[in-house]
């Protein structure tokens, strides 16, 4: 998941599909283009801490990575093909907005339509990455159920 949205005070949200999962933290990058587009990036070492939660699929239920940071809410879509990419990332966003701003669709897709950005996050690997993201500045006026 090389995307410069990974960083510092980020919350990452990951699906997990078998009991007993390993988590991993691959390569640092200093610097990264969006789209990733060479295969790598300005490469560097690591020195973090973090912490893992972990949230019921009764709580949470995603299909894709999503990411949380004190800007955006992102989601994340990763396919061969840039448009089931997109697709992906764009359908992970407005669940969220339903689940957690309980939006019918159609609210939830006219919030979308009015500020959804996209972000090509890696096209280097066999799967391409697409973000969806939306300013948490333009849901302040919504209440957030947990």
């Amino acid at each position: 998941m090389d995307f410069e949205g990974v960083a510092q005070h980020a919350t990452i949200y990951l699906p997990v599909f078998h009991d007993g999962a390993y988590f991993y933290i691959g390569d640092g990058h200093a610097l990264q283009g969006h789209g990733e587009i060479a295969g790598n990036a300005l490469e560097t070492s690591l020195n973090v801490e973090f912490t893992v939660q972990v949230i019921k699929k009764e709580t949470l239920s995603i299909n894709y990575p999503r990411i949380e940071d004190s800007t955006y809410l992102m989601a994340t879509g990763f396919d061969k093909s840039l448009d089931d990419a997109l697709k992906i990332a764009t359908n992970g966003l407005l669940e969220w907005l339903q689940k957690d701003y309980r939006l019918s669709i159609h609210e939830a897709t006219q919030v979308m339509s009015t500020s959804i950005e996209y972000t090509i996050a890696e096209v280097a690997d066999p799967d391409v990455g697409v973000v969806a993201k939306i300013k948490k500045e333009g849901l302040k006026n919504l209440k957030k159920y947990d």
